[in-house]
């Protein structure tokens, strides 16, 4: 692809490149003092060629809001929120769809995902994930599996307001929701906070909740226990997650 600039081997890992400037339709200003900036998700690095750092800006997920439908769908859109600052915006990239554009498998593997004939009509499953183009993909993969009730979200903020609108409804909570599939960074509501709500609920705390994310390391995976997570996996692996939904839910 145009945009995939070559490999290079720091301490001996190869670590691909991605020209940022011709995924954005740019050009850059001062090759001379461009720099890579690598990403580590999805068990994997990535370097990203730039132009520059600007900085860091901390911002919390309740401030940033998902991007205008007009910017593109779920195949298209390389957007996942945009954070509004005194004097500019910022706009939030979906790292993982422009990896996506050049290896499908290294964003959302979905090799020994099978189609079954065991009727699962009776599962119905809420999905919480901010990239446009995974939560396609990941609700594609869940019908493809035998699970045909799907509701998704792309933020925690309205997967919430959907759970907690079922408690009301007569007999268990599990007729309604079988479980949750969660991002864990999301716009106006983080995955952790979704779940710490979830499982404080005397009601919905029946709800197995699984995190599913390209974040998931030691420390991640702590805090997802922390806050009552029943399950977590790791980017790209979702036939593990479909395998443990198959015999847990």
């Amino acid at each position: 692809p145009a945009v995939f600039e070559g490999v290079f081997t720091p301490r001996g890992t190869g670590i691909s490149v991605i020209d940022l400037h011709k995924v954005l339709g740019k050009t850059s200003p001062d090759t001379e003092h461009d720099l890579l900036v690598v990403c580590h998700f999805n068990q994997m690095d990535v370097g990203f060629h730039v132009s520059s750092v600007k900085g860091i800006q901390r911002i919390s997920w309740e401030e940033i809001e998902k991007p205008p439908a007009i910017s593109g769908d779920g195949a298209t859109n390389i957007a996942t929120g945009i954070a509004k600052l005194k004097d500019h915006i910022i706009l939030i990239l979906d790292f993982e769809k422009i990896v996506s554009d050049m290896n499908r498998t290294a964003v959302l593997d979905t090799s020994g995902v099978k189609a079954t004939t065991v009727d699962k009509s009776d599962k119905h499953i809420v999905i919480a994930e901010d990239s446009p183009f995974l939560n396609t993909l990941i609700v594609k993969t869940l019908k493809e599996a035998g699970y045909e009730n799907v509701v998704n979200f792309d933020n925690g903020k309205d997967a919430w307001e959907y759970i907690s609108g079922h408690k009301a409804m007569p007999g268990n909570i599990l007729s309604h929701i079988s479980c949750l599939i969660s991002d864990i960074e999301m716009p106006q509501m983080d995955g952790h906070h979704l779940t710490k709500l979830i499982k404080d609920d005397p009601i919905l705390k029946a709800i197995p909740v699984f995190l599913f994310s390209s974040l998931i390391n030691e420390q991640m995976r702590a805090k997802g226990l922390a806050v009552g997570a029943d399950a977590q996996f790791s980017k790209p692996q979702i036939g593990g997650l479909i395998a443990y939904i198959d015999q847990n839910v």
